[in-house]
């Protein structure tokens, strides 16, 4: 799987703390191998982000993603709940 990152993940990723992000990488890490690990808690979106999915880094922070075509992942944005939805 090939994951792309919008600029706006990176700016938001960066401003995280650290521990989050290093809990992000081990997610993503997971993330790589299936998708729909339970321990992501992946799922789809609904109104103004309807055509997205979201997995989770922890209790508080999500990462939103978008499926493209040929096993191509794109991750626009992460945050907490209240920052994203």
């Amino acid at each position: 799987m090939t994951i792309f990152t919008a600029p706006l993940f990176k700016k938001h990723f960066q401003k995280l703390p650290r521990d989050i992000q290093e809990k992000a990488k081990f997610k993503n890490e997971i993330f790589k191998q299936n998708p729909f690990h339970p321990s992501l808690e992946t799922h789809k979106l609904h109104g103004k982000h309807g055509a997205e999915w979201a997995y989770s880094v922890n209790y508080k922070y999500r990462i939103i993603f978008s499926f493209l075509k040929n096993d191509i992942v794109l991750y626009t944005d992460i945050g907490t709940h209240d920052e994203l939805y």
